[in-house]
């Protein structure tokens, strides 16, 4: 007994060594992205050991079957060696998992999950830029050498020292019963607690301040929870058919006494463009385009990543789930986005990324969202710009661009993502010190973006096209990086530049106060195109009197209505603000307001069942009578 009795609490000991070390991960977390979070208070390292604890009994299971078996084969050199060498090996794997994130994080606004690492379409872009997030990022890896030397290190070795005498049948019993017993208590600690149902992803939310649930959480649990779920969707059941129609209803119809107005249109999406690059001395060109354009002053990203906002532009489809709908097994459900609809209308259609080939899926997407040609850097002709790591340099992309729309057919719909601004910000050589650095590293390379935008601009004006053409300018989302406050809130995350800009049409100039999104792009083009149709859309034309925005971040849907903002999770409302009169969300107001509440509450609700609704059961489409 001796010797089990050993194995027992070295088992004990190299647990808790990696539950130390997963707290340990989490204040280099916190520390490395401050301005991300509000305090680190001690509900929320309680709540950061709940979901650690978690993740390192599911992870160690194996292990812990291993200690506790009975048998004298256990306390053999080899044996323990072995044990040693693996238990070491497959808790580096995951809490490297949690070093990525301290950077990733940055990127993406939450912690990463199965789909997110397994997402097809990425497996380039993870070669062609570890690299040069290692090199800008170094520290990051100095760390985590640090700390895997001193895992090995301190992992505790077994001596058995004792002569192995033979099991008795009483000592069997005896085992076996604190096998099952430690088995339970795993189990327990694995599911969080002797709760109905298992701790989830968005249970972090209980434990500390809005907008902490990346702080609460560690990778390991977020990548063990979403391996065996498709994308962390589910069926929800609010209301039936008739009561929800009555709330929410995403069917979109365009009627116009008007003929269609059969503009050319081009959308432009432009990496990391977030209202924190913008107006700030970075982006001179977009600033006067916005003086000469219909400017949407509260706008929106429907998501966080760039793999987001295509579909939400695109088909007025919103990234409500924790796996963006282009890498899910959704991606294939049958859209009628823009490229379907104006297609109808006799359009040439054909989507420009300046990234290589099969870059995020947008070639694919393309082809189910129906676009008839797809231009990427193998179909790019014109000087070398290759920036070395990601694709073509945006100037030479957008001229690019230019030069081949100019032989399409017209009226013709085209969409182009520029790359340049995405990291590792590479810029041409011959530009280096004419854009200015800005207080964040992402600045300089939003500048020569801007700059090439200019240039594109400068070119497409003396095209016999550009006069009968609707410009279209988003950002896919928010960058990393922000210097003020605003920035950081669950408002200033998403809140990015969205222009309509038509040449011919000197009324269409001016700001509009009211909350516009990705996803009201698609109708709202459609809207000033008179072209009638009925379609599936979760957003709304700039025409509709609507005034709602909608997003969601891990496990977090956040709705802005009016001046209004609440925050939705574990299927409860968590958070209202008054947004524009306390722009840091630090006056909740869900104890005073319950009226503004419960009404918020249940268009959120209709609004989350018709969209897990038509994308779980293929219906984001109109299907004919």
């Amino acid at each position: 007994m001796i010797n089990y009795k050993k194995s027992n609490l070295l088992l004990l000991k190299r647990f808790l060594l990696v539950v130390l070390i997963y707290q340990l991960c989490r204040v280099l977390f916190f520390f490395m992205n401050l301005n991300s979070f509000g305090s680190f208070s001690f509900e929320t390292f309680i709540g950061g050991l709940l979901f650690d604890v978690s993740a390192v009994a599911y992870l160690n299971i194996i292990f812990i079957i291993a200690h506790l078996i009975p048998g004298n084969f256990k306390y053999k050199n080899t044996y323990q060696n072995r044990l040693k060498i693996a238990f070491f090996s497959v808790n580096l794997l995951f809490i490297a998992t949690n070093f990525i994130d301290i950077i990733y994080y940055r990127f993406t606004g939450r912690r990463s999950t199965f789909s997110m690492i397994t997402a097809k379409g990425m497996e380039h872009e993870a070669m062609g830029l570890i690299p040069s997030f290692l090199k800008e990022f170094w520290y990051i890896g100095v760390l985590f050498l640090i700390f895997s030397v001193l895992f090995w290190m301190f992992i505790p070795t077994f001596n058995s020292s004792i002569e192995n005498k033979k099991i008795t049948r009483n000592q069997y019993i005896k085992k076996y019963s604190l096998f099952i017993i430690a088995l339970g208590i795993v189990l327990v600690l694995g599911r969080g607690g002797f709760q109905t149902k298992p701790i989830k992803i968005v249970d972090a939310i209980k434990y500390g301040e809005l907008g902490n649930s990346a702080l609460v959480l560690n990778t390991p649990f977020c990548i063990l929870k979403t391996i065996s779920k498709k994308e962390d969707i589910e069926k929800v059941h609010y209301f039936d058919e008739s009561k929800l129609a009555s709330i929410y209803n995403p069917i979109v119809t365009l009627k116009s006494n008007i003929p269609a107005n059969k503009k050319n249109v081009v959308i432009l999406i432009l990496e990391s463009f977030g209202d924190e690059n913008v107006g700030r001395g970075c982006t001179p060109f977009l600033d006067s385009l916005i003086t000469k354009s219909y400017y949407f002053k509260n706008g929106f990203a429907n998501g966080k990543v760039s793999i987001d906002a295509v579909p939400s532009i695109l088909s007025s489809i919103p990234s409500l789930m924790n796996n963006s709908f282009i890498s899910s097994s959704y991606s294939l459900d049958k859209v009628n986005g823009l490229p379907k609809i104006l297609k109808k209308e006799g359009y040439t259609t054909s989507f420009f990324h300046g990234a290589f080939n099969g870059s995020q899926n947008f070639d694919q997407y393309s082809k189910v969202a129906g676009f008839e040609s797809y231009y990427g850097k193998d179909e790019y002709q014109g000087p070398e710009a290759f920036d070395g790591k990601w694709g073509i340099f945006d100037e030479e992309f957008l001229q690019f661009f230019c030069k081949k729309i100019t032989t399409f057919k017209q009226p013709f719909f085209t969409s182009l993502f520029t790359i340049s601004s995405h990291n590792p910000y590479i810029i041409p050589e011959k530009y280096k010190g004419k854009f200015p650095k800005g207080k964040t590293t992402i600045q300089e390379s939003i500048g020569y973006t801007d700059y090439a935008l200019r240039q594109f601009f400068k070119a497409a004006k003396k095209q016999g096209w550009y006069k009968n053409t609707l410009f279209v300018i988003s950002s896919d989302h928010t960058s990393a990086e922000g210097d003020q406050a605003f920035d950081k809130t669950n408002i200033g995350k998403f809140s990015i530049p969205i222009l309509f800009l038509d040449p011919s049409n000197p009324e269409l100039v001016g700001k509009n106060e009211k909350n516009f999104q990705q996803i009201d792009i698609m109708p709202s083009i459609l809207d000033y195109l008179n072209i009638k149709t009925e379609m599936v859309s979760f957003g709304k034309s700039f025409k509709s009197k609507d005034n709602f925005v909608v997003y969601f971040l891990q496990g977090t849907y956040h709705y802005i209505q009016d001046d209004y903002y609440l925050a939705f999770a574990n299927n409860q409302c968590i958070g209202l603000y008054n947004w524009k009169k306390d722009a840091l969300l630090k006056a909740n107001l869900i104890s005073k307001d319950k009226v503004r509440v419960a009404k918020m509450e249940q268009f959120l609700k209709a609004y989350i069942q018709s969209f897990n609704d038509r994308v779980m059961n293929d219906q984001l489409t109109i299907k004919p009578i």
